[in-house]
């Protein structure tokens, strides 16, 4: 339980439903902000009163900072925009805290994700909700077959604004409560400060062009992402956009937009849900990142590694980001982009 009105009602719907329900909140980080995380514990606490059940809080915070904050910095001082929602998935709400849940005796857990969880034969499947403005399936193409036989998401079938109207009709304190949207361990989004703060200064570097020609100079790689236009403090006489970084030579590549379109991607890490890792390659959709929809491709795997290519071109196919394969609401699996 985060706080939030998902996981609020998710509880809600799961007692309704005729389950023994327990909240678990989960202590992530040590932030500057005091304040942040009681208040997520306070709000969480508040619901679980409010519906009768136990409330246990669970300090995670050694493995967060191992399994996701030092992957992210790492992967900007590669020049990589990771995603952490998907490391914290794998790892936390889904790896630390089903270890936990188990520990007190818990047959599943529950998230407020949209998303859907099917059984097909002896495998458990991962679909979209049919609202596809909230589905959540992008952060979850990590998740096991284990671990799916053991979760439970409770709102796939309702909208957003059922989800709110139920949490008033139970007089829930976080009915109106925003939607977190900003990285949960950098309240206030500035994610250079953070790593800057860990990292120390990045040393400056080149801006260059495709051809190697060098136009200016960069304020250190953290500060750029592949398709980035403002804020590059740099007068050019035409629009010019981030299409590389290269963190061995410590420099950033400007060119025209349509130079941020390609076909073919590599990903590693990958994993595969509908079936076992396959052989052979196979036709299906993909994303490369959560705002975006689907498009058709052809998979090549190679063992947990794998080269994706489409049939039109991506915009700003970017590293660290994940792919996700679909074959129409089924979760094919994913990976890291690395290439």
């Amino acid at each position: 339980m985060s706080g939030g009105v998902d996981s609020s009602a998710s509880a809600a719907f799961l007692l309704k439903a005729g389950y023994e329900v327990a909240g678990i909140t989960m202590k992530l980080w040590e932030s500057d902000d005091a304040g942040c995380h009681q208040n997520t514990v306070t709000d969480a606490k508040s619901v679980a009163d409010k519906l009768g059940i136990p409330h246990y809080t669970v300090d995670f915070t050694k493995q967060f900072k191992e399994n996701v904050i030092e992957n992210f910095v790492e992967s900007y001082l590669l020049g990589h925009t990771p995603n952490p929602c998907v490391n914290c998935n794998k790892h936390l709400k889904f790896g630390e805290m089903l270890k936990y849940a188990e520990q007190i005796g818990a047959e599943y857990i529950a998230t407020g994700h949209y998303a859907k969880v099917e059984k097909a034969g002896d495998r458990f499947l991962l679909k979209r909700c049919e609202d596809r403005n909230k589905d959540q399936t992008y952060f979850l193409y990590t998740l096991t077959q284990q671990q799916l036989s053991k979760v439970i998401f409770p709102l796939c079938d309702i909208t957003k604004d059922e989800t709110r109207a139920v949490a008033k009709e139970l007089g829930l304190l976080v009915a109106d409560k925003k939607d977190s949207q900003e990285i949960c361990f950098i309240p206030d989004d500035d994610y250079v400060r953070f790593i800057t703060n860990i990292k120390g200064t990045q040393k400056k570097g080149d801006f260059i062009l495709k051809d190697g020609t060098v136009v200016g100079q960069h304020q250190g790689i953290i500060n750029y992402t592949i398709g980035q236009r403002k804020g590059l403090g740099i007068a050019l006489n035409k629009p010019m956009y981030v299409t590389d970084i290269d963190a061995s030579s410590n420099t950033v590549t400007l060119s025209d937009n349509e130079d941020l379109f390609g076909t073919t991607l590599y990903a590693k890490n990958m994993n595969y849900i509908a079936f076992d890792t396959p052989k052979e390659p196979f036709s299906c959709t993909g994303k490369i990142r959560y705002r975006m929809a689907d498009f058709p491709c052809t998979v090549y795997p190679d063992k947990d590694k794998a080269k994706i290519v489409f049939d039109t071109p991506q915009r700003a196919i970017t590293k660290g980001q994940s792919v996700v394969l679909y074959d129409g609401d089924t979760v094919i699996g994913g990976g890291i982009i690395n290439g």
